[in-house]
């Protein structure tokens, strides 16, 4: 039967499925960038952030997740970045990923105003580009660089797994 034909529940259950996150990027005033470590992992640290829930929009997951893992009740700013990540080899599907502005924080205030989520995360740090590679896996290193650039010069940027899709190194 083609997908014209199907009824409409029947038609939606046979598309792609894929799964979004959102998160927020907060930075102080030389550029770094917050990052926080999963309590539940030893292996990589994680932008602020996680996945959506239902029926919510991707600003609205951004901020809920950065009150719940930080403490932090922000509104976060401009989208910087949607990185599409293709799916994992441990069966997770397709991944949308939104990035926002999460705002400016100067160090004494990160260590006033954040309170972590222990069942979720240890600790948080501001970071530097060259810090990235040992804390970050290759795709979100290449993501927090295209943050990075997007804060720096105002714009968007669209990503394919950390990728710019025309960058020759691909």
């Amino acid at each position: 039967m083609s997908p014209a034909r199907l009824p409409p529940a029947e038609y939606y259950a046979s598309l792609p499925k894929s799964i979004t996150g959102a998160g927020a990027i907060l930075h102080d005033a030389d550029g770094r960038i917050l990052l926080v470590r999963p309590s539940y992992r030893d292996d990589t640290w994680e932008i602020p952030g996680g996945g959506l829930e239902e029926g919510e929009f991707p600003w609205q997951g951004a901020r809920r997740e950065v009150k719940e893992e930080l403490g932090l009740d922000l509104r976060p700013g401009r989208l910087l970045v949607v990185d599409w990540v293709p799916a994992g080899s441990d069966g997770r599907p397709v991944l949308a990923n939104f990035l926002f502005d999460g705002g400016r924080l100067t160090p004494a205030q990160a260590r006033r105003r954040i309170v972590l989520q222990p069942e979720e995360l240890s600790e948080w740090r501001l970071t530097g580009p060259d810090e990235w590679p040992e804390l970050l896996a290759p795709h979100m290193v290449r993501r927090l660089h295209a943050c990075a650039d997007a804060l720096a010069t105002g714009s968007t940027a669209y990503l394919h797994h950390g990728w710019h899709p025309t960058d020759p190194e691909r």
